[in-house]
C-alpha cells in the first residue's frame, strides 16, 4: 500500500513536469516514454522484494531524456521530423490516396467512421484530409459545402464572451464573483425574484459579461 501510494505521487509529479502534451498527445516520443515509464513503476509494485529507489532514479533519468528530446526537436529540423513527421494526406479533392492509408495503415472504414465523426457522409465533399503524427485526422472540407458564417455576409458580430461558472452543485464560486465583480447578495437576490430559486438547489450557474445568468437545476428523475 506504501508503495502504491509512493509511486502514485511520484507519477503525479512527474507528469507535470513533463507537462500537458506528454497527457494529450501520444506522439512517437510521448508513445516511447509513457510505455517505458509504466513498466518501470509497475515491477516495484507488484513485487515487494524490489526496491522503489532504482525505478525512481530510472524515472528521473528518462524524464531528463524526454526533456532533452524535446529541447532537440525545437532546434534539429531533421530530428523533429524523425520524431514529429510531417502529415501526409488520405483524401485530396475528393479522392481517397490509397498509398496515404497503405502508410497511415488504416482501413477505409476507419476512414470513413473518422469523416462521420466530423459529420461528413460523403468524401466527395472533402478537400483535404491528412494524416497527422498524433494518429489523427484533419479534416477540411471543400469551401462549397462549408457553412456560411456572419463574415461571409461581412456581418457586425459581438465579439466571443465566455460565460463563467459561480454557482457548481449548489455552492458558490467566490473566485469567480470576484473576477466578475459581482457581489453575493445582488447574485442571491437575482436567482430569488426572477428564478425563484435557491443556491443550494442549483446545479450550474453562469454569468456572463453583461450579467446574465443561466440557471440549470438537478434533475433528480
Amino acid at each position: 500500500m506504501v508503495r502504491a501510494v509512493i509511486a502514485f505521487f511520484f507519477l503525479l509529479i512527474v507528469a507535470k513536469i513533463m507537462g500537458q502534451r506528454a497527457i494529450s498527445q501520444l506522439r512517437l516520443l510521448d508513445f516511447v516514454i509513457a510505455l517505458v515509464l509504466g513498466n518501470i513503476i509497475a515491477h516495484p509494485l507488484s513485487d515487494e522484494r524490489l526496491g522503489m529507489k532504482g525505478s525512481m532514479i530510472t524515472t528521473v533519468v528518462l524524464v531528463i531524456l524526454y526533456t532533452g528530446g524535446l529541447i532537440l526537436t525545437l532546434k534539429s529540423n531533421r530530428i523533429e521530423k524523425f520524431l514529429d513527421p510531417a502529415p501526409f494526406t488520405l483524401i485530396k479533392n475528393g479522392e481517397i490516396n490509397y498509398k496515404g492509408l497503405k502508410k497511415a495503415r488504416i482501413s477505409i472504414d476507419h476512414l470513413l467512421a473518422e469523416l462521420r465523426k466530423e459529420k461528413v457522409e460523403d468524401v466527395k465533399k472533402v478537400a483535404l484530409a491528412l494524416w497527422e503524427s498524433d494518429g489523427k485526422i484533419s479534416i477540411f472540407l471543400d469551401p462549397k459545402y462549408t457553412a456560411l458564417t456572419p463574415a461571409n455576409y461581412q456581418m457586425t458580430v459581438e465579439p466571443f464572451d465566455l460565460p463563467k461558472t459561480v454557482i457548481r452543485e449548489g455552492k458558490l464560486d467566490y473566485s469567480a464573483l470576484k473576477e466578475l465583480n459581482v457581489m453575493e447578495d445582488w447574485l442571491v437576490h437575482t436567482l430569488r425574484s426572477l428564478h425563484q430559486v435557491e443556491v443550494r438547489n442549483i446545479l450550474l450557474a453562469t454569468i456572463d459579461s453583461q450579467k446574465k445568468i443561466q440557471v440549470f437545476l438537478f434533475n433528480m428523475k
